[in-house]
């Protein structure tokens, strides 16, 4: 269990210093074009994901902070119980590092920072950060793991 304790630290580390750089390096709302579909902005997330609930007057702050802990606990829970599970604990490994990286902003800045930002044309993605991002790849591979565990 501790090799994905460590996995999920990693995600935290790399999560929050990732925004460290961005918030030193741009005033909010900055823009910086990379490629035609990609650019570094910073933004602020009051709310979930794809600003879900983001002007919903500051209760949701204790409300996604609570839901973030409350996974955290099951997530740990479910490594303890299945370290030999090595796709699924990876996955859970993920998504705790994201949601523990997501939660430390919410509850030191009350918002959290975004700045990876994708767009097409006039069709743009949400912005969104390196715990996002593992959240998402660790969601898709608990996902893959139940498929593979019916067939």
């Amino acid at each position: 269990m501790r090799a994905w304790l460590v996995l999920s630290a990693v995600v935290i580390a790399l999560d929050l210093y990732s925004k460290h750089l961005v918030v030193q390096a741009f005033e909010y709302g900055e823009h910086l074009s990379l490629t035609s579909f990609f650019d570094l902005v910073r933004y602020h997330n009051e709310g979930a994901a794809f600003s879900f609930l983001a002007g919903a007057g500051g209760w949701q702050r204790i409300f996604f902070s609570v839901i973030a802990l409350g996974a955290s606990i099951v997530i740990i829970r479910l490594l303890r119980k299945h370290p030999g599970q090595t796709q699924f604990c990876l996955g859970l490994s993920l998504v705790l590092g994201g949601a523990l990286g997501n939660l430390y902003d919410r509850l030191t800045l009350g918002y959290v920072v975004d700045f990876l930002f994708f767009h097409y044309q006039e069709y743009y993605w949400p912005a969104f950060n390196v715990a996002d991002s593992a959240i998402c790849v660790g969601v898709v591979l608990l996902v893959w793991d139940s498929f593979k565990r019916k067939a």
